[in-house]
């Protein structure tokens, strides 16, 4: 396949070992030039599977593409799914679907290169380290449109990469699409305040007002990392989650199995904030720690109380970012909502292999007006910064 590349395909990956996964850049802790990301890792990526989550009964067959060396050894892979539905992707297609379909063409199944359930940029075009980046990376854009080719899908999708890896699949003739996420960066604040402080004065006063407000009736707020993530905590996150997730989706994408292997597998990695009153949680979040940055996923609540979501959401997580000395708060898809508390604008990337040459040319057209107009929306929501003059962030950056 690809030429000189010899790329293997495994559906699961209990058949890859997490030794050889994790040499991968981003894939483990500790590596010399890279930076962990715990999505990318092999406890996450096989919890997703082994929980039942995100496997062939549920639309997600995995097609993983693996670059191999001449000993057998691992140089380069990219987590990708065989998917017969667009669900759980936050990258929406159902459109280029529809038209296709209604035209006559078939869309599905199509090929999906990302982390289930999980929008959060991250490496994709996965490497071993002190092997040629560029070469591994090009191989497997190369096998990717291959693999298409040989089962005639409609289409590959690689989601939430990281910038940097853009070009190789523009070369390799996939088609450049932008969205939008709010992230909060941290500029070396030592607390909280210290943030606030770099804002408008309204606009302090307000988030001030907010954070008593979210903890009114006796609320409080733990975190919970490590040895804290009991299957008595998961159990009652799992309460939280399912109840928001059913009436967000009609069916939450992730098992109450999933919580309990992460739990096993990457307890370190995960930060819930969890809000209490009268003695019981009574909604939380689940955030994982990466090399320099939090990431928030999702959250649920068992009890409605006014501004609680942007406390455990958000607020918390600020706090936790400076508390620990990380990067950035990334705070997952959509929500400019997110913007007033201190939540910048942020390019996301995508990149997408379409094989009919009349669906590709009509989706070209499509994504450079989408770019533009991306573009032009972050600009007049960074005009509405709640920064001072002069303070304001720029969280937009080369992943």
């Amino acid at each position: 396949m690809a030429g000189d590349v010899r790329i293997r395909i495994e559906t699961s990956f209990a058949d890859i070992t997490t030794d050889s996964w994790n040499r991968l850049s981003g894939a483990s802790k500790g590596q010399s030039g890279s930076i962990y990301n715990p999505f990318v890792s092999h406890a996450y990526l096989s919890s997703l599977e082994e929980s039942g989550s995100a496997m062939a009964e549920t639309g997600w067959l995995g097609q993983h593409l693996l670059l191999e060396n001449d000993a057998g050894g691992l140089d380069g892979a990219l987590p990708c799914y065989m998917k017969n539905h667009s669900q759980g992707e936050y990258v929406f297609d159902h459109a280029w679907a529809d038209a296709f379909e209604r035209a006559g063409g078939r869309y599905y199944p199509k090929l999906q290169c990302s982390v289930p359930f999980t929008p959060a940029t991250g490496p994709r075009l996965l490497h071993a380290m002190g092997t040629d980046r560029s070469s591994i990376q090009a191989g497997l854009a190369a096998g990717l449109k291959e693999l298409a080719r040989r089962h005639s899908i409609s289409s590959a999708h690689v989601t939430f990469l990281p910038q940097d890896e853009v070009a190789t699949l523009e070369d390799a003739g996939f088609l450049h699409r932008t969205d939008q996420q709010f992230h909060f960066t941290n500029a070396g604040y030592g607390s909280h305040d210290d943030f606030l402080e770099t804002l408008a004065s309204r606009k302090r006063k307000a988030l001030k007002k907010e954070r008593r407000s979210a903890l009114e009736n006796g609320i409080t707020i733990d975190w919970l990392t490590g040895a804290d993530l009991t299957e008595a905590i998961w159990d009652q996150f799992f309460a939280f989650y399912t109840d928001t997730g059913s009436r967000k989706w009609g069916r939450p994408y992730l098992t109450r199995k999933f919580y309990s292997l992460i739990g096993e597998r990457m307890a370190d990695d995960i930060l819930l904030v969890m809000a209490k009153r009268d003695g019981r949680y009574i909604a939380g979040a689940i955030n994982f720690i990466g090399g320099d940055a939090l990431y928030g996923r999702h959250w649920g609540a068992i009890e409605d109380h006014p501004f609680l979501h942007f406390e455990v959401c958000y607020h918390q997580a600020i706090d936790f970012a400076i508390a620990k000395g990380l990067a950035r708060v990334e705070a997952g898809a959509q929500g400019e909502h997110k913007l007033a508390r201190g939540y910048l604008p942020v390019t996301t990337h995508s990149a997408h292999f379409i094989s009919h040459p009349g669906l590709a040319r009509a989706v070209s057209d499509y994504l450079r007006r989408e770019r533009q107009e991306v573009e032009q929306i972050g600009e007049i929501l960074s005009d509405h910064s709640p920064f001072r003059k002069g303070e304001r962030q720029d969280p937009d950056r080369d992943d």
